[in-house]
């Protein structure tokens, strides 16, 4: 699709959600229903990349309607409701992964290194056929999501905003409560965990900068 019609379905996305919300709030409460139908499969999708677990996921997208159903009038209308969703569903996750932490004991906590974050791009830069990259790719997806089962609650979070639904680390900052620093550092604790578990392997590469 051609960027001007992007943006113009984007304008229309972003319209849609306002008029369905201002229903909501004057009392036809249906139509949340119309918010819950348009932006079910991108909640789903990040609760899946931050638990790792079709059910825990579906889990995930039922509390974060239903959060968002209670705060709405909290929302301003001047923001955009998918980005004031999106928060809302990575905090639901993020408290679901907490809790399954808690009743699993488990916590793994690197020794103390670098300071900077160095963001890393999965990319399997290979010349092989089809087939065979898509192992490689499969093989080091594993390997990935292996090493995010070794990280705290925290740092998944930080690891899937970061990495995978590409926000800032501002952005992470403001979406788990935490300050620059401190998210930056979460990050960094993820990103170690992954490099740790792929080691020497050419099937990543990285990119500087934070």
């Amino acid at each position: 699709m051609p960027a001007p019609e992007r943006l113009t379905q984007g304008m229309a996305d972003v319209e849609a959600d306002t008029e369905a919300v201002a229903r909501v709030r004057s009392g036809e409460t249906g139509a949340f229903r119309l918010l819950v139908e348009r932006h079910t499969a991108a909640v789903h999708r990040l609760a899946y990349r931050m638990t790792g677990n079709a059910h825990d996921a579906e889990d995930v997208v039922q509390e974060t309607f239903l959060r968002a159903f209670k705060r709405l009038d909290h929302f301003e209308a001047r923001a955009q409701f998918s980005s004031w969703l999106h928060r809302i569903g990575a905090n639901c996750a993020y408290d679901l992964l907490r809790s399954r932490a808690r009743e699993r004991s488990r916590r793994f906590e690197p020794a103390g290194g670098d300071d900077d974050v160095e963001p890393i791009e999965l990319v399997v830069p290979s010349k092989a056929p089809g087939p065979e990259r898509l192992m490689a790719g499969a093989e080091l997806r594993a390997r990935v999501d292996a090493a995010m089962e070794r990280m705290s609650a925290l740092e998944r979070a930080a690891f899937t905003l970061r990495h995978l639904e590409g926000h800032t680390i501002a952005e992470i900052g403001a979406t788990l409560g935490l300050d620059v620093s401190a998210a930056k550092q979460s990050v960094f604790r993820a990103v170690r965990k992954v490099r740790a578990t792929l080691g020497g392997a050419e099937s990543w590469t990285e990119r500087a900068g934070a």
